[in-house]
């Protein structure tokens, strides 16, 4: 627990003993790390190892603090690009997404620490290395640190359906944060409200939507098309 914000997720015990649950909810809470009861039957399938109710899954990586990452952004002399992910749940297109990212230019992607994939050794494989390549953020309340992007001066610029605009009418050369949605859902209501601009991506054929991992590749590279 010492290592706070690597690790990813805590799974307890249904019915772990009261002194010992105590202590960890206490201890997750702090260091706002997300817990979620479950049976032991879970628990057996995530680990062979003598789990006593509790099992952690740590994080193969070192996350960045979007407060720390803002201010040093702006004095080197850089102009924000950031992307931030609503409850992307697979695995590999999240390390997809990150391996697109990077090569992009992006400087943070930026996560909440509830809803979302977890970074594993499958995310690391399918990243090529990329999520080693760049600053990954995990935000307990996504919605505050919009806010605090926005008050920083970087525009929130939403992927979706919704939107009038297409990609190629918005200018993406300002200090900006992409937000981009779950297949299933897309960006959350909450989210759209504050942003800044709506975006999204013409469609010439009959089906009806990209692969989030597509999508982002050409909204990010809308981005650099117009920045080099």
């Amino acid at each position: 627990m010492n290592a706070g914000r690597e690790i990813e997720k805590i799974f307890l015990l249904n019915n772990l003993h009261p002194a010992k649950l105590a202590d960890l909810k206490k201890a997750a809470t702090m260091l706002k790390i997300p817990f979620q009861f479950v049976p032991k039957e879970k628990l057996n399938r995530l680990t062979r190892q003598n789990h006593q109710g509790v099992v952690a899954f740590v994080s193969p990586i070192t996350y960045a603090r979007v407060e720390d990452l803002i201010p040093g952004l702006y004095e080197s002399g850089k102009t924000p690009f950031l992307l931030i992910l609503d409850k992307i749940t697979d695995v590999r297109n999240l390390g997809s997404i990150a391996r697109t990212a990077e090569c992009a230019g992006v400087h943070a992607i930026i996560l909440p620490s509830r809803g979302s994939a977890l970074i594993n050794a499958d995310a690391l494989k399918t990243s090529a290395g990329a999520l080693n390549n760049l600053d990954v953020c995990r935000v307990p309340n996504l919605k505050e640190t919009i806010q605090f992007l926005k008050n920083s001066g970087i525009a929130m610029i939403a992927a979706t359906e919704k939107a009038k605009k297409n990609v190629y009418q918005v200018d993406l050369k300002k200090p900006v944060a992409v937000i981009m949605g779950s297949e299933e859902k897309g960006v959350s209501e909450a989210y759209l409200e504050l942003c800044d601009e709506m975006v999204k991506i013409p469609m010439m054929g009959e089906t009806q939507s990209l692969n989030v991992s597509v999508a982002t590749g050409i909204v990010l590279f809308e981005a650099v098309k117009q920045r080099i």
